[in-house]
């Protein structure tokens, strides 16, 4: 008998769990080969740690400005004077 042959015709048969785990340790071998590199190169380009550290307030997200409700009653009425304007320009267009 040829063990060969035995393999061809019987696939193996894999539960999706047990493909996802075995999925999430190849992911924690890759993550932990790619922090092994990090630090390689850190210890390498020391002075890539400095540009590793973002600077305080730009860490890419933007801050929301607060105004007061009067600073945003006049800047509604600007707008609206700017609208305005701006139809009445286009009335005359016409």
């Amino acid at each position: 008998m040829n063990h060969i042959a035995l393999y061809e015709e019987a696939p193996l048969v894999v539960s999706k769990d047990r493909q996802r785990s075995w999925a999430k340790l190849g992911a924690k071998v890759q993550l932990s080969d790619l922090r092994r590199q990090v630090a390689e190169i850190l210890r390498t380009y020391p002075d890539l740690r400095r540009a590793e550290r973002s600077p305080a307030g730009a860490s890419g997200r933007r801050r929301r400005r607060h105004i007061s409700p009067e600073a945003r009653a006049r800047m509604s009425e600007g707008m609206r004077q700017y609208w305005a304007r701006r139809k009445a320009q286009k009335g005359k267009a016409k």
